[in-house]
């Protein structure tokens, strides 16, 4: 059972949009190989507006992915890319379903 989760906004510098999705599109290859990160989206909310919802099966493995690639590749890029810092709300997950 997935019990908690996370959710990060992350608001594009103007012109930076491209690149933020591109970005997130190579934080997917990086979730595939998180054992521990068995739920991973990337969203676009409107034109400069993203975010990222994950899920885990414990606050471990939520800690591990914090401490991991996606988390660290995420800082390094965000002064160039990001408008501000990324949000990132923690979250207790209520039900799921999934495929």
């Amino acid at each position: 059972m997935l019990t908690e989760s996370l959710f990060v906004r992350l608001e594009a510098k103007p012109g930076k949009e491209q690149e933020v999705a591109a970005f997130l599109a190579q934080g997917l290859t990086m979730a595939n190989q998180e054992a521990t990160t068995p739920v991973w989206f990337a969203l676009r909310l409107g034109p400069t507006t993203f975010a990222i919802f994950d899920s885990f099966a414990d606050e471990a493995g939520r800690q591990r992915h914090l401490n991991g690639p996606i988390a660290k590749a995420l800082m390094a890029q965000a002064p160039s890319l990001l408008s501000a810092a990324p949000v990132i709300e923690p979250m207790d997950v209520l039900g799921v379903k999934l495929p």
